[in-house]
């Protein structure tokens, strides 16, 4: 039995830090936020099964551009294949970086929030060990004021048993201001998650 999403294709496209960087090409698109060294260039490798698509940095703070990617991504045992866009935005809250850096990352995160056209969902990242910081509440909050359709990933799900892994989730949710809030726990070296995240974008980006 084939799986219902199966990613056929996945390559770098470009980087930019300006609109007019953006791809011409226009293809609904997911972005994938959070803090620094949450695991997102992790995440999205084993998202896409090519180890080294996204750049993994031990050092927080080295993505300080939007790197976009296309995939192709065929449904349902169909034959065709269909293109999206992934998005790798900076992470926030590096307390090293320079105040300048800062600033200059949020300004051009958020023009691309506001501009994207083809941008159907974000993907917000958060450390599953760790209660959300201001800075995740404030992107949480942010991206639901301008009616941005959030899915919050709890990454790193293989550093905790089954337990906490619970208890971190109620606090996630409590934290964050919604106690129904669905969280999905990813874990890249057991995979998990994996298929869940396809079935989303799926909904999001192809339906």
């Amino acid at each position: 039995m084939s799986e219902p999403v199966v990613i056929t294709k996945a390559a770098y496209l470009a980087s930019a830090v300006r609109r007019d960087q953006y791809p011409e090409e226009q293809c609904p698109a997911a972005a994938f936020i959070g803090r620094s060294n949450v695991g997102k260039s992790s995440l999205i490798n084993s998202l896409t099964r090519i180890r080294q698509l996204a750049h993994v940095s031990g050092k927080p703070g080295k993505t300080q551009t939007i790197n976009f990617y296309e995939l192709l991504m065929r449904i349902d045992g169909g034959e065709e294949r269909h293109p999206v866009h992934l998005v790798d935005l900076p992470g926030y809250g590096y307390a090293k970086a320079a105040r300048e850096s800062r600033n200059t990352w949020a300004k051009f995160i958020e023009e691309y929030f506001l501009h994207a056209e083809n941008l159907h969902f974000v993907a917000l990242l958060l450390d599953i060990r760790h209660a959300p910081m201001t800075s995740d509440c404030k992107m949480f909050d942010w991206l639901v004021a301008h009616d941005i359709p959030v899915l919050v990933i709890a990454t790193k799900a293989d550093k905790l048993g089954r337990t906490a892994r619970q208890k971190q989730l109620s606090l996630m949710r409590r934290t964050l201001g919604v106690p129904d809030l669905s969280i999905l726990p990813y874990s890249v070296p057991k995979n998990e998650g994996r298929t869940e995240l396809l079935d989303v974008m799926k909904e999001y980006l192809l339906e």
